[in-house]
C-alpha cells in the first residue's frame, strides 16, 4: 500500500509550514502530494507552488471542482500542471454538491453523472491533441451551440507532455462510485471505512463490468483520505478529529441533501448523523462536535500509539484501498513532527 500525504484546503489562510512539510514527505518517502478546494483557497496554485521543491513525488488534487471551470480550462490546467512536473500529476475531479455549486458557483445542480460523463471525454479530447475539439453533449457544446456564429473547433496550441493524463473521481454515493470504475483510473474516498468495504467493492465490480470500461481492477487506484494521529491517548487524538466530521456531516450539505452524511449513516450512525446535523445548522458547533462517538472517528480515522495503527493498516490493506492519504488534522498540514511519527509507524 502506497502512502501519500494530503494538504486540503486552506483554512483563513496558507499553513506556514507546508513547504517545509512536502519536502520533508518527500524526503521521508511519501508517494504523492495532494491539494483541494471548497470554497476558499483553489487547489492548483498551491500544488504547483509548492509542488514545484518536489524531485519523485506525484502532484495530485483531491479533489478540484467541476463548476469552478469549464472542461477546457480544467484540461489546460492539468496539461500545464503536468508538464511542470514532469508528467507526475493526478487530476482529481468531483462534482462537489448543490450547496456549494448552488451557493458559492451560483449554478444549478443538475444530474451531476452524466455532466461529469462529459467533462471527463472532453478533457480527455483536448489532451489527446488529435484533432480539433468537438463536442455537443447535454451540458456541454463545443464550439457553443447559442454563439454569434464565428466559433470554430480548436485543438491546443500547447503539445501535451503525456496524452493521457490519469484522471481519478471523488465519489461517495453508489452510482458515483461505479461511474468512477467505468471511466476514471482511480477512485478518492473522502471518508471511507474497512467496514463498508463490501458495499464499494460491490460498486467498483458495477463500474468495472460495464461495456467499455477504462481500467480493470488491478489497474485501477483508490486513494483514500485518511486523517490520522499517532498518540499515546486515542480520545484526545479524537478530539482533534471530532470538529472535522462534524463539520462534514453536520455542515457541508443541506438537511435534505448532505452526500457525507450519508456515508456514516450508510455505515450505521444514521441516529448520530441526525442529531450531529440538528445542533450544527442550529448554531451549536460545540454541541455537535461533542456528539461524535469516539468510535465513529475510529471507524474513518487512524489514530493511536505506532502498534495500533500499523495493525489497522494491515486492517485497511485488505480492502479496495490501495494508497492511504494521510489527511493531517486539522484540514491543512503543519506538523512535520507529527509527519515523521506516521512515517516511523507506516514506512
Amino acid at each position: 500500500m502506497k502512502i501519500g500525504y494530503h494538504l486540503g484546503y486552506w483554512a483563513a489562510g496558507p499553513p506556514p509550514d507546508a513547504l517545509e512539510t512536502v519536502r520533508e514527505a518527500e524526503r521521508l518517502g511519501f508517494d504523492s502530494v495532494w491539494t483541494a478546494e471548497a470554497y476558499g483557497s483553489d487547489a492548483l496554485t498551491p500544488l504547483a507552488w509548492w509542488g514545484a521543491s518536489t524531485e519523485r513525488m506525484r502532484w495530485g488534487t483531491n479533489l478540484v471542482q467541476l463548476s469552478a471551470r469549464t472542461p477546457t480550462a480544467m484540461a489546460m490546467a492539468a496539461m500545464t500542471l503536468d508538464h511542470l512536473s514532469g508528467g507526475r500529476f493526478v487530476l482529481g475531479l468531483g462534482a462537489s454538491g448543490p450547496q456549494v455549486v448552488e451557493g458559492w458557483y451560483g449554478l444549478p445542480y443538475p444530474r451531476p453523472l452524466a455532466r461529469t460523463r462529459e467533462y471527463i471525454q472532453i478533457i480527455r479530447d483536448i489532451v489527446a491533441r488529435e484533432k480539433p475539439v468537438r463536442f455537443d453533449g447535454e451540458f456541454y457544446s463545443l464550439p457553443s451551440r447559442s454563439g454569434e456564429g464565428p466559433g470554430k473547433p480548436l485543438r491546443s496550441t500547447l503539445h501535451p507532455h503525456r496524452r493521457d493524463i490519469p484522471i481519478y473521481l471523488g465519489a461517495e454515493g453508489p452510482k458515483n462510485v461505479a461511474l468512477a470504475a467505468e471511466i476514471a483510473d482511480g477512485w478518492l474516498p473522502l471518508f471511507f471505512s474497512p467496514k463498508a468495504d463490501g458495499f464499494y467493492r460491490a460498486a467498483l465490480k458495477e463500474g468495472f463490468g460495464r461495456p467499455g470500461a477504462r481500467c480493470a481492477a488491478e489497474d485501477f487506484e483508490v486513494a483514500a483520505s485518511v486523517p490520522m494521529i499517532v498518540a499515546d491517548d486515542i480520545e484526545s487524538a479524537a478530539d482533534r478529529v471530532r470538529p472535522l466530521l462534524a463539520l462534514y456531516i453536520g455542515g457541508m450539505g443541506a438537511r435534505s441533501a448532505n452526500f457525507h452524511s450519508d456515508v456514516f449513516a450508510r455505515m450505521g450512525w444514521e441516529s448520530v448523523c441526525a442529531k450531529v446535523q440538528r445542533l450544527y445548522l442550529e448554531g451549536r458547533k460545540s454541541d455537535a462536535i461533542a456528539a461524535i462517538p469516539t468510535e465513529l472517528v475510529c471507524d474513518v480515522a487512524l489514530i493511536g500509539p505506532p502498534a495500533r495503527l500499523r495493525a489497522e493498516v494491515q486492517r485497511w490493506s485488505e480492502t479496495v484501498v490501495t494508497t492511504l492519504l494521510v489527511q493531517s488534522v486539522p484540514l491543512a498540514g503543519r506538523d512535520r513532527e507529527g509527519l515523521r511519527a506516521i512515517a516511523e509507524a507506516l514506512l
